[in-house]
């Protein structure tokens, strides 16, 4: 795996600035999230809705639960390193898997056999934290908090250090979601905390959102070493936003309410010589001014930017094809052709270009059954800094389900429901084009959720189950397909009736005691999840036995000789086969 840069200037490794050593190793491949926005406005049923791609290689899959808590006065809050993006951090007992070893911060967290996460830091701890799902990422509070995330390229990469650099984008979401309801208290929260104790890892996209407004903030690495760059703009009501590994906030307007930024964040751009323009008269290009614009190759980002606004708004008439990475073609956020359902997000996390000239399952590279899956190799570019002087040997088109997705949220808070049946997160384990959304309330997981360790099979995970089905269909993808996306779509229209039911059902209760409601809620989804993984290690089975030795076997016995698509044989040698005489092949 090839080693990132430690600091990359606009002007070249160092660009003439003196930085310290970061002290991060050898880092993983690119981490490439999608991730969305659906305001109340856009959506079918007027609830905010926020999803996230957490596409994180063979990473730590695990769902944890992360209770509410009192806290003595005078208590610390430990800040830990995290390898998401970056790489292990030993010095930190941060690795890749698990993600943090820390019993004190929620029961998932407790690995007996493993190493204790070492602090970079602390902050003072407040005096009550709140309830929330934590996966690579910050997911969704009690009280309808909700993160999405994707990774960005910047110019500087580095890695945390005591005393200069304590927060990741990973922890600067749980401590938001610990912290504060609004989506607006949460970015303040943020901001202060990398301008108070400082900013490290890669550039990254927060979409931050609570029932009533949406919000992006955007961050990356401050040129001095301490301290780190961030800005935030709100997103219309009415509107689909959507973020893929590429900064979306371009220019920033003193006074503009629906802004915020860093308050030495345009000094220090100027004092690095990073401002864009350079004319001070203009206002700052915040894409230009941190970034080279895309993430990893041309188009590793904008054609799935260009995919999920053109599904949600296909009037639009929106070009897949820009001038470069500093593209203006694809506005920040658009108001969808129609109001936008669970459905809609679900559909637009499992694309792979289907219908369109860059359709993955179509062309030689997708195999006899038409498999929409591009393995990544050591010809491939990695690295979050989209270097554009880079020099590739080609490149794979990058959808937005991919085969190293680790699992997909959609976060979905009801504001006509009371708070305690109100909010809801949706969770595909594995690639989402291969899973089934099953709903979860923010409360303790659903047995092996916990346990996402991807060194070794385990029928204990719940990731594994979906990582089964996922790979196998690889093997007769155009057939199997079917049989999955059938599977899938009556357990989520179950899920979507359960949910429903639940908060008519609980109303009464949940006016009277809420604790009460909301237990009783999570535990009728948990159930629902168990017996939705049950049904999917039997669909495993189903797809084993009806595509044994290449057929296709009926629910009789009998079996079909399906063989290959006349399309691919047509680009095979099979007409040079000896069929019809004995003489050698002209």
């Amino acid at each position: 795996m090839k080693r990132l840069p430690l600091y990359l200037s606009r002007h070249g490794i160092l660009g003439g600035l003196v930085l310290s050593v970061a002290l991060f190793a050898t880092a993983p491949q690119a981490r490439a999230c999608t991730t969305t926005i659906v305001t109340p406005g856009a959506s079918a049923d007027g609830c905010m809705m926020v999803s996230h791609s957490d596409d994180n290689d063979l990473d730590d899959q695990s769902i944890v639960y992360v209770p509410a808590r009192d806290w003595p006065e005078g208590s610390q809050r430990p800040v830990h390193a995290t390898a998401a993006a970056i790489g292990d951090l030993p010095q930190f007992n941060a690795f890749e898997l698990p993600r943090m070893v820390d019993p004190e911060r929620a029961p998932g967290y407790a690995h007996p056999n493993e190493k204790p996460s070492i602090p970079i830091g602390h902050i003072p701890q407040v005096a009550h934290t709140y309830a929330y799902l934590d996966g690579t990422y910050g997911i969704m509070n009690e009280h309808g908090l909700m993160f999405g995330e994707c990774t960005d390229g910047a110019f500087v990469s580095n890695g945390p250090e005591p005393g200069k650099r304590l927060f990741y984008s990973s922890e600067l979401s749980r401590v938001a979601l610990e912290r504060t309801r609004t989506a607006r208290e949460a970015i303040q929260l943020m901001g202060e905390l990398i301008e108070t104790y400082g900013y490290y890892g890669t550039g990254e996209t927060l979409p931050v959102a609570d029932p009533q407004e949406a919000w992006v903030m955007e961050m990356a690495p401050s040129p001095e070493g301490t301290g780190g760059l961030w800005v935030a703009q709100r997103i219309p009501d009415g509107h689909f936003w959507v973020a893929a590994n590429q900064f979306r906030i371009r220019e920033l307007i003193p006074g503009n309410p629906n802004q915020m930024w860093g308050k030495t964040l345009i000094a220090t751009l100027e004092k690095a010589g990073w401002r864009a323009p350079e004319d001070r008269g203009q206002p700052v290009d915040w894409l230009r001014s941190v970034s080279h614009g895309e993430y990893n190759h041309p188009y590793y980002s904008l054609r799935r930017v260009w995919r999920a606004l053109s599904l949600a708004a296909p009037s639009t008439n929106l070009s897949p094809w820009v001038e470069d990475g500093f593209t203006r073609a694809y506005p920040f956020s658009v108001q969808p052709d129609k109001k936008m359902s669970l459905a809609d997000l679900k559909r637009i996390h499992r694309d792979h270009y289907e219908g369109t000239e860059f359709d993955l399952t179509k062309g030689i590279a997708a195999g006899p059954y038409g498999s929409p899956e591009r393995y990544i190799g050591p010809y491939d570019p990695r690295g979050d800094v989209g270097d554009p002087n880079a020099q590739l040997p080609g490149a794979w088109e990058r959808p937005i389900s991919m085969f190293y997705t680790g699992f997909t949220t959609i976060t979905h808070w009801n504001p006509n429901l009371p708070e305690a049946l109100a909010g809801t997160v949706w969770v595909a384990l594995d690639r989402p084009a291969e899973s089934a959304f099953v709903p979860l309330a923010v409360a303790p997981t659903p047995p092996g959720y916990e346990q996402g360790d991807t060194r070794a099979f385990s029928r204990d995970s719940a990731w594994w189950t979906y990582n089964l089905v996922g790979n196998y269909a690889q093997l007769k993808y155009s057939y199997m397909i079917q049989d999955i996306q059938s599977r899938a779509a009556t357990h989520e229209a179950a899920g979507e009736e359960l949910v429903k039911t639940l908060g008519t059902e609980l109303a009464e209760l949940a006016a009277q005691d809420p604790q009460q409601a909301a237990a009783r809620r999570a535990e009728r989804l948990t159930a629902h999840a168990v017996a939705v993984r049950e049904d999917w290690g039997k669909l495993f089975e189903l797809l084993v036995g009806k595509y044994a030795q290449g057929f296709v076997n009926t629910h009789d016995g009998s079996d079909q000789a399906v063989g290959y698509p006349q399309e691919w044989l047509d680009r095979t040698d099979y007409s040079k086969g000896p069929a019809n005489s004995y003489a050698k092949p002209q």
